[in-house]
């Protein structure tokens, strides 16, 4: 079992003294993290010694490009010519709350978020760490607090060095390879036991509130349910989760995979959010005191169905995300919305009053998770707002409903484009970013040559 101290003295937060906190831990490397558009982790990795001197002289930088790179690591550029070239510097300021050990990167390291500002230090918008922060102030606002509570699929796979060959199941511990699905199946969840167990000694270490974990429909596909909380903090986890659970995988020579719909024969992972709105006593403003609904939480729920059809590429960010959201794919493919009916994109899950919350179970497993909850939020506010009705509650097999949803990528985005309620709450800077971004990963995309048209097209046509 990893130790998260290295000694018996009583811990030291890092948010009241950061450098006993890293004296006491014998950390002299802190990597300090900026999420970009996708969610992948960008920053600078520095001493320990220089960190603490930036929490003072604030002098710690890094290019805005960093918000403009696609995720095959190319620059999409920007709407401003003189900017691109430019390339000013951000400043990076530490948010010291989020300061935790490093365990899956190497002895005496740990990881820090940072937000970013302008010089002027007026916060860098374009940052997803913002933009979320963003929305759950408009909540504050209202006095209501937003709790959410992910839960993450993944999958195991042996390594797959040549990105033209599928993906295939890793060999578990019996020596064989799963063939078959095997959901919720203990056995089979026993056969990755090595990779779950060093899995979840890094997240302890790293603090993460990880709750269950199952096996799920796919072969060696898992899912881990986070604690429910505050978004902010559970968005940075979700990333770090992301980046222990390679790293666990990859020292058992294997690979885990966040693709929405990494296997075409088998099921997609998702990020399925819970998410539940208190006033400032704690107390739900989503069932009144007899356990019903509150037309709040109907409101609530009528504003996803209105808007998440329009924001879609904050729940399904990349070509392959759409290839998940098909009917009868073991992911919802509609914004029905039933009580704890897994067909519905829309659940309400079973529980007392107390515990109210609706799922949204649309977005994917790649989604960023600062937008895919900040994209959920607005829209349940503007459906609070504007008083928007929720439809009839569905019934059966929601997969037969018809979809409302974009069924690409380009249709997406251009609908995206075209919601101004929500493009004014999330602010044009983020917008202009994440739209450049997104074309031209589309763009790439749409010039690449497939391997069914090489097996179809090839010798016919």
């Amino acid at each position: 079992m990893l130790k998260s101290t290295t000694n018996d003295a009583p811990s030291v937060s890092p948010t009241d003294d950061p450098g006993s906190w890293l004296e006491q831990h014998a950390i002299s490397e802190v990597e300090c993290l900026v999420p970009d558009m996708n969610g992948v982790l960008r920053g600078k990795a520095l001493p320990s010694a220089k960190f603490l001197k930036s929490l003072e002289d604030r002098a710690l930088y890094l290019p805005s490009s960093a918000f403009l790179v696609s995720i095959d690591g190319r620059y999409s550029g920007s709407i401003d010519e003189g900017f691109v070239y430019q390339d000013p510097d951000m400043r990076m300021v530490p948010d010291v709350a989020t300061l935790c050990l490093a365990p899956g990167a190497g002895a005496g390291k740990a990881y820090v978020f940072a937000d970013a500002f302008h010089m002027d230090d007026r916060p860098w918008m374009a940052s997803p760490r913002h933009v979320l922060r963003a929305v759950l102030d408009l909540c504050r606002q209202r006095g209501w607090q937003a709790a959410v509570a992910p839960e993450l699929e993944f999958y195991l796979t042996a390594p797959n060095p040549d990105p033209d060959r599928p993906l295939t199941a890793p060999v578990g511990r019996n020596g064989r390879f799963e063939s078959v699905q095997h959901p919720y199946d203990m056995a089979a969840l026993e056969e990755f036991e090595p990779v779950i167990r060093r899995l979840y000694d890094y997240a302890e270490a790293a603090g993460l509130p990880l709750d269950t974990l199952i096996h799920e429909s796919g072969t060696a596909q898992l899912e881990i349910n986070f604690l429910h909380g505050d978004a902010l903090p559970l968005a940075d986890k979700v990333l770090l989760f992301k980046r222990m659970a390679r790293q666990a995988a990859q020292e058992g020579g294997m690979h885990a995979t966040f693709m929405a719909k990494p296997i075409a024969a088998q099921a997609g992972s998702s990020m399925h959010l819970h998410m539940s709105v208190v006033d400032e006593a704690g107390k739900t403003l989503f069932s009144d005191s007899d356990g019903a609904d509150t037309e709040m939480f109907g409101h609530f729920i009528g504003g996803l169905q209105k808007y998440i059809p329009e924001i879609m590429p904050l729940f399904a960010p990349n070509v392959n995300s759409f290839r998940r959201i098909r009917p009868n794919h073991s992911a919802p493919a509609n914004i029905e919305w039933s009580h704890d009916n897994r067909s519905c994109g829309l659940r309400v899950p079973a529980g007392g009053g107390a515990a109210r919350r609706v799922e949204n179970r649309l977005p994917g497993a790649d989604a960023n998770p600062y937008l895919a909850m900040a994209g959920s939020l607005i829209a349940g506010y503007l459906g609070i707002e504007e008083k928007i009705s929720r439809a009839p509650e569905a019934s059966g097999n929601a997969y037969r409903s018809k979809s409302t949803l974009p069924k690409t990528m380009e249709e997406a985005l251009d609908r995206f484009a075209a919601c101004s309620p929500v493009r004014a709450l999330l602010g044009e800077d983020f917008f202009q970013t994440y739209r450049r971004v997104k074309n031209v990963e589309l763009d790439l995309f749409q010039g690449v040559v497939t391997s069914w048209e090489r097996g179809h097209l090839l010798l016919k046509v």
